[in-house]
């Protein structure tokens, strides 16, 4: 068995594993279950509800993604680790393709989880969905002026010169966002779409927040976030003035996302980190999802009030390893577009 305090596994930590930003423990000192995370939002409610009904006690550390996937390379067979929970579909993918994730046969995941928001070989399974859309000034919009079918594409229009934020090129958001263009129209026309955001002398912005911000002030009309930044927003300023519209729901609809998990490959506790993963798809969804107002995968399960507010919308499906093998060709078609 390897040794389960992190503290202890922190003692040798390489240059790789050096920028990570610190543990947690839910439960003793010395867990059940070591989770490496790429997710940083409200983790210890629902890992603290999970130790409650299960008395499997949980401990993790975060970082992002890139570093945590390095890390579990570089520990091998000797990693502590038993979840890696990670954010982008493309992320998950690439963790499965680089065999860190174990292979698990799961009747209850294969009936909480619809098919494209999980691993066809059970390594990976989409916890939380979120939807990245159109939001606008209402005062400055009219939102029959969207394009219903294709309103990624629509916002390439003239009619939006100098009216657009959206957020930088460096983005996860945006490149997924772009490669799943790309999937859906080729790189041709992914590329003469871009360019036309640029045309329109979209306003680059560091973070969502910002983004809204700024719709908010009149200094942009439209712009495209996650919802939940709008939804988070909307809590601590109701009188936010900016809506939300449902990309492509005459099309291919709107483009989502995920965070998820899988067990690790040589993981000491498979058992129960499978039980682990089961419950956050199940029992813990609202758990895991209410917090940062995102979706649940599982469709037996309600989405919390203000989100559910915003109402029903036709998703675009999700394509994993698009998102994955086409983050390169995403990162290069916005370079040569142009945008920043």
């Amino acid at each position: 068995m390897h040794p389960r305090p992190l503290l202890t596994t922190f003692a040798g930590l390489t240059a790789v594993a050096s920028t990570l930003t610190g543990c947690s423990a839910i439960g003793t000192e010395s867990a059940d279950l070591q989770i490496y995370s790429a997710r940083h939002y409200d983790l210890e409610g629902a890992f603290g509800q999970f130790t409650e009904e299960t008395g499997i006690t949980v401990e993790f550390i975060s970082g992002d993604d890139a570093e945590l996937l390095e890390r579990l390379k570089a520990e091998g067979e000797d990693t502590p680790a038993d979840v890696f929970l990670t954010v982008d579909a493309g992320n998950l993918w690439n963790g499965a393709r680089q065999g860190e994730l174990a292979s698990i046969d799961s009747s209850v995941l294969d009936d909480a989880v619809p098919e494209d928001l999980r691993d066809a070989e059970g390594r990976w399974y989409g916890l939380a969905m979120r939807a990245r859309t159109v939001t606008y000034n209402p005062d400055a919009v009219d939102p029959a002026a969207f394009d219903p079918a294709d309103t990624y594409a629509g916002l390439a229009d003239p009619q939006w010169k100098g009216r657009l934020c959206m957020r930088d090129a460096t983005s996860a958001y945006t490149q997924s966002l772009v490669a799943s263009l790309i999937e859906l129209h080729g790189r041709d026309r992914a590329l003469e779409i871009v360019k036309g955001w640029v045309a329109n002398d979209v306003a680059i912005m560091s973070n969502d927040i910002l983004l809204l911000e700024a719709i908010d002030a009149g200094t942009c009309d439209v712009g495209i976030n996650n919802h939940y930044y709008l939804a988070r927003t909307l809590v601590e300023k109701p009188e936010l003035n900016v809506d939300l519209f449902w990309a492509s729901q005459e099309g291919a609809g709107t483009h989502v996302n995920i965070s998820g998990a899988g067990v690790v490959e040589g993981a000491d506790n498979p058992e129960d980190a499978q039980k682990l993963i089961e419950w956050l798809a199940t029992d813990g969804q609202n758990a895991f999802v209410d917090a940062n107002h995102e979706y649940p995968v599982n469709p037996a399960v309600q989405p919390e009030p203000v989100i559910a507010g915003f109402g029903e919308f036709k998703r675009m499906p999700l394509n994993a390893e698009a998102y994955g093998t086409l983050n390169a060709d995403a990162v290069d078609l916005l370079a040569e577009a142009g945008y920043q």
